[in-house]
């Protein structure tokens, strides 16, 4: 019985933001608390919540110290060279801008937070899109497949998980499956690719006016400002594309357009090597651990905000310019800690996965492997990380033993799933990507699974082909 609410609960609340029937923060809090009182557990439920809000404060507090601390980055133009590189490769062409969103995303992720790299992205990419008429949920959608593909590295998490639940080296995990991720990162540039021809092809012709010259001239969508004389400010020429937004709307896009300007006021050039050492400082200890991720970003948000805003004033205003976000953030993982609370609280989850693994005919043992990779899609997306890795694995590491599939081969397959669960409901980072954006949870959801889960199994085919899986 709790095996067929735990489904229908995901399925209830995956089928009601689609449809826009309820908002993502809605959803995550009454479709579970209404199943916790069908399973007889209503009592519970307040129990369930708090654990689940206590499991995920320090994502939280993370990630709101991370939006503020990296949008004081961008603020001060931090990453302006490599935006500049992109967008220099883009110039006005909706096909390369797409697969400059998938480039950006890639290298960016590098870091390993997902948070930063929607952020970073969102904010480079969002003005481009909007100036051009193109669709948002490709932006997001190709962002949270590169993003998912990069988040095995090793410091991303999964790889650190599936190591730690098996007892094994994470560079032993890693390393091999360095092909198979390469030609999955190759597949969704390639996707890219396509999906902005479609864009090329449903705008049409489209053209920027420019005011720059020589190797300055593709940067006229960076240096765009909201006054009525710049190129920035003028709609793009186009055919075939949608009509435009509201006077309130077109507004709002002009100030997330200046955010970019090289001529902003909030810019820092003297500072900009102590805000680049700052932040690769950040991140190696970050890798490192030789604090709390949240310790870290609160820290660093913090002496950002001293250093580059020693005013007052100069800081609150920066703070308020990045406050929508991290509410906004903040909400939706602490909504998302009571789906969690009660999926983890009721022992749904756990018979779900046990389930799932039951049904697996016995004539597929030697092949758990491969089992595994094909599970890793609907379960890492079902669940965290955490509960696949530390709940899941270890019982399908054990049935794969018995039939002489290594521990190695298991913990590679696990990691297949991670392009798709990137755009999970669970995933907090997700929430960053779509409300940077302004694009609806579900409209990104069915716009991506079918293009992520495709990318996990070109993944899963390229590791079965070099003998990695």
């Amino acid at each position: 019985m709790l095996t067929i609410l735990g489904f229908a609960m995901i399925a209830t609340f995956l089928v009601l933001i689609m449809m826009k029937k309820m908002s993502p923060i809605a959803a995550l809090v009454l479709i579970p608390a209404l199943f916790c009182v069908f399973v007889g557990k209503g009592a519970k439920l307040g129990d369930y919540v708090i654990e689940g809000v206590t499991s995920l404060a320090p994502t939280a507090a993370m990630l709101m110290f991370a939006i503020v601390y990296f949008g004081v980055m961008i603020d001060v133009g931090l990453f302006d060279p490599i935006v500049r590189g992109i967008l220099k490769f883009c110039k006005a062409d909706p096909m390369r801008i797409v697969v400059g969103t998938a480039i950006l995303a890639a290298i960016v992720s590098l870091d390993g937070d997902g948070s930063t790299t929607f952020m970073i992205t969102v904010s480079a990419m969002y003005p481009l899109y909007k100036r051009l008429k193109m669709s948002l949920v490709v932006m997001t959608g190709v962002a949270a497949m590169a993003n998912g593909v990069m988040n095995t590295l090793p410091w991303g998490g999964p790889t650190a998980r599936a190591a730690t639940a098996l007892k094994l080296d994470a560079s032993d995990i890693f390393v091999p499956m360095i092909p198979a991720l390469a030609v999955g990162l190759l597949a969704v540039f390639v996707l890219s690719y396509f999906l902005g021809l479609r864009e090329r092809k449903r705008l049409g012709v489209l053209t920027l006016n420019e005011v720059l010259v020589e190797e300055k001239e593709t940067e006229t969508v960076l240096v765009g400002s909201a006054g009525s004389g710049s190129a920035a400010a003028k709609s793009p020429v186009q055919t075939g594309g949608s009509g435009s937004g509201t006077d309130a709307e077109d507004t709002e896009d002009d100030e997330r357009f200046q955010a970019l300007d090289p001529d902003r006021p909030t810019l820092r050039p003297k500072l900009y090597w102590f805000n680049a050492l700052l932040t690769v400082g950040l991140l190696t200890a970050m890798i490192m651990e030789w604090l709390p991720i949240p310790v870290l970003f609160l820290l660093g948000a913090a002496l950002a905000l001293t250093v580059n805003f020693p005013h007052i004033p100069d800081q609150k205003a920066r703070l308020a310019a990045h406050a929508d976000n991290v509410l906004n953030v903040s909400g939706m993982v602490f909504a998302a800690a009571v789906f969690t609370g009660v999926l983890q609280g009721t022992g749904m989850v756990d018979h779900m996965a046990k389930w799932m693994v039951d049904v697996i005919p016995e004539g597929m043992g030697p092949h758990m492997a491969l089992v595994t990779g094909v599970l890793s899609l609907p379960l890492t997306y079902f669940m965290s990380n955490d509960g696949f890795y530390f709940g899941v694995l270890p019982v399908l590491a054990e049935a794969g033993a018995a039939h002489g599939v290594t521990p190695l081969e298991m913990a590679r397959a696990s990691l297949v799933g991670q392009p798709l669960h990137m755009s999970s409901p669970l995933v907090p980072a997700v929430y960053v990507l779509v409300g940077m954006a302004k694009v609806e949870f579900g409209d990104h959801t069915k716009f991506v699974v079918k293009w992520a889960a495709l990318t996990c199994l070109i993944i899963l085919a390229a590791g079965m082909l070099f003998g990695i899986i």
